[in-house]
């Protein structure tokens, strides 16, 4: 099976990925704490291609975001999907 990983960088690609994010969760399932609360044995066929399973039996997103701006990534965290992220997938410039 393929294994993505999805990088996003600057304020425009942390903005689009982060909306990638949430129409790939709602296609497999996964609500935004990362829990599978689909109702489909196919959501969870290919959910590996997107996610990783944490030790929970949470989603967590193959992905790293990226800005110089740390800004950024308080608005993603702060999001509707924010808490999907795992916190050392942000990397950012520190003041």
């Amino acid at each position: 099976m393929r294994e993505i990983v999805h990088i996003q960088a600057g304020q425009c690609g942390n903005q689009i990925g982060t909306k990638f994010w949430e129409v790939i969760s709602d296609e497999h399932g996964i609500d935004p704490a990362g829990n599978y609360v689909g109702d489909s044995a196919l959501q969870l066929d290919r959910v590996n291609v997107y996610y990783n399973e944490a030790s929970s039996h949470k989603y967590v997103p193959r992905s790293v975001l990226v800005d110089l701006e740390p800004g950024t990534m308080d608005s993603v965290r702060s999001g509707a999907f924010g808490q999907l992220f795992r916190p050392d997938n942000f990397i950012f410039a520190k003041k």
